[in-house]
């Protein structure tokens, strides 16, 4: 039996208007904009888990693949570097990296020029998972962005480009999971 959907998000108008009952120096237009992007990118973060899951792994495990694809071939780093990039602690790293060496999808070696050193390679069955991720997940963005022009394409990427440079500049230290926040 399938499950009943919980309660209706309001929609982005309806939580507009919330908003300014309860805040009335809320600008609407920048809270769309912004209500906007934190829904889609909640959606996107849906709907790529489960194309990842339709391959075998988790959302954890794919970033660690495309950490590992993004570093260029042969697709190789140590361990310490990966949690950095990702904003993961140490053993966060070495939990992950031990679940994924055991599925087969990252080897762990000794560096041969530095014994004391560890390196985590991409294997071939994780670089397949990692290409066929990404096919789906260019299925799935195209699908995405069909009813716009590819110059509504160029100018989106541009704006969202221009608003990232912005978060960026003024929360430098973003990229991973903060401190903080954990």
């Amino acid at each position: 039996m399938p499950e009943s959907p919980g309660p209706q998000e309001p929609t982005l108008d309806e939580q507009i208007a919330a908003y300014q009952r309860e805040f009335r120096d809320l600008d609407p237009q920048v809270e769309k904009v912004v209500s906007a992007l934190g829904r889609l990118n909640r959606r996107m973060n849906v709907a790529y888990g489960r194309q990842v899951a339709e391959l075998g792994i988790s959302n954890t495990e794919w970033e660690v693949l495309k950490t590992l694809v993004l570093a260029g071939a042969p697709y190789r780093m140590g361990p310490g570097e990966l949690a950095k990039r990702l904003g993961l602690t140490p053993a966060a790293m070495t939990h992950r990296i031990d679940r994924m060496a055991g599925e087969g999808l990252v080897t762990r070696d000794r560096d041969e020029n530095n014994r004391v050193r560890v390196i985590v390679e991409v294997t071939d069955d994780g670089r397949a998972k990692w290409l066929e991720a990404m096919r789906m997940a260019s299925n799935f963005e195209e699908d995405l962005l069909q009813d716009l022009t590819d110059r509504d394409r160029g100018a989106l990427g541009e704006m969202l480009t221009t608003l990232l440079r912005r978060v960026e500049d003024a929360q430098p230290d973003a990229g991973g999971r903060l401190t903080d926040l954990d």
